[in-house]
């Protein structure tokens, strides 16, 4: 479902330029759920953005579905395969549309037909339910955002979804309800995942594999296994798995 070979994604220009993400690559198969990990900075949300083409000063090779990936603006046909759910479901509504006008504009736009029914469908398989149709952002609390966010990016019928840590700005009392509708979805839908996230607990419960980065690479890609057992290859991967146990006694 993606091949993503030698990029290389950079901001600015020299001397100033930043080089973000070194030489990555990795592979999705379809259905499969990935994760990419690391401390803040270290690229993972920046390979999210160039795939859905929010950045465009790439080099390298990405591949959805069979069809590469050009740096400049995609067609509709690649967002109706591939749709992406940002990390602050605060920020990702416009306040001043109701959720109707959102799942609305999105179904519009993918040239979408019998809207009342789609969007009365949508909000159900996010578990709103209707009566949240014609309610606003401010309305909701954060985890019926994110639900909102979730059925615009499900309203184009993608096969492959960029979720970019989509439960760290929630309550953590609402997370695991986020996460589980996410896992409910991907096993409805046939859906593929790349998510990031820095919680390797949230990544252990949702993937199957993962990526590993460290300023702009990847440093190893390893089964969620391999996590749960910590049979880690990388200095720097032991190190982030010991950090996310948390505090021990000694």
């Amino acid at each position: 479902m993606l091949t993503v070979e030698h990029l290389n994604v950079w901001f600015g220009h020299p001397p100033a330029r930043v080089d973000a993400v070194k030489d990555a690559g990795f592979t999705v198969a379809p259905g499969e759920s990935f994760g990419l990990v690391g401390e803040s900075g270290s690229g993972k949300s920046t390979i999210l953005r160039a795939i859905a083409g929010l950045i465009d000063t790439w080099s390298g090779r990405i591949e959805v579905a069979g069809q590469p990936v050009a740096a400049r603006r995609r067609d509709r046909a690649f967002y109706k395969t591939v749709q992406m759910v940002f990390q602050d479901p605060y920020a990702s509504l416009h306040p001043r549309h109701s959720v109707d006008a959102v799942l609305s504009e999105a179904l519009r736009l993918q040239g979408m037909d019998d809207i009342d029914r789609r969007i009365a469908r949508l909000l159900d398989d996010v578990g709103l339910g209707r009566g949240f149709r014609f309610r606003y952002p401010h309305q909701l609390s954060g985890g019926q955002r994110q639900r909102v966010a979730i059925a615009r990016a499900l309203a184009a019928e993608p096969r492959l979804l960029l979720l970019d840590e989509p439960t760290s700005a929630l309550d953590v009392s609402v997370q695991a309800e986020i996460l589980n509708l996410l896992s409910d979805l991907r096993a409805e839908h046939g859906l593929t995942y790349v998510m990031v996230s820095h919680d390797l607990a949230v990544v252990g419960h949702m993937c199957d594999r993962l990526a590993v980065m460290q300023q702009g690479r990847i440093v190893e890609v390893m089964t969620v296994e391999d996590l749960r057992r910590g049979a880690a290859r990388q200095d720097y991967t032991r190190q982030l798995i010991a950090a996310s146990a948390g505090y021990q006694r000694a």
